[in-house]
């Protein structure tokens, strides 16, 4: 039993090791806005995801663009130009708080500012869509500004994919 114990220890070790090699080529580490460098498909919504960011926050009661989602939108269309045969969603999202009414119109005019953005980009209006889900949708749950910060949000999806 004893050979059998030192046999598994070894293989086990030489495993490990393998699994931590790097192959020509290949890089470790994290890109873009947290993805595997390398691990999307490039032209993917993983890609846009991982490397670019697919999502914008906003104030509460609010639909204006901070100079950090500007920043991340002039990303995205700098990726819409790179993959001109991708249209896009952008979904307008708000908290939990206020009614259905309210945050169904916050959450279109939130899309169409982060649209508005793409497009005075260079990106046709044509490759964009918007919808609002207002509340109906949350990233985050729960009932304090850590969760409520996360779900006021416009989100770019493929349609396309």
């Amino acid at each position: 039993m004893n050979v059998v114990m030192k046999s598994l220890a070894v293989f086990s070790a030489v495993f490990l090791l393998a699994a931590c090699q790097s192959t020509p080529g290949s890089t470790s580490g994290m890109s873009g806005k947290g993805g595997a460098n390398g691990a999307a498909k490039p032209g993917s919504a993983a890609d846009l995801t991982e490397n670019v960011g697919d999502r914008v926050f906003f104030a509460l009661n609010s639909s204006a663009l901070s100079d950090e989602a500007q920043k991340t939108l002039q990303h995205q269309a700098a990726w819409l130009k790179q993959y001109p045969g991708v249209n896009v969603t952008v979904e307008g999202h708000c908290d939990e708080r206020g009614t259905r009414e309210y945050n169904l119109a916050l959450g279109e005019r939130r899309a169409a500012a982060a649209k508005k953005y793409l497009v005075s980009e260079g990106i046709a209006a044509a490759r964009i869509s918007t919808i609002s889900y207002g509340k109906e949708r949350p990233a985050v749950i729960g009932d304090d500004e850590a969760a409520w910060s996360q779900n006021r949000r416009a989100v770019t999806v493929l349609m396309n994919q």
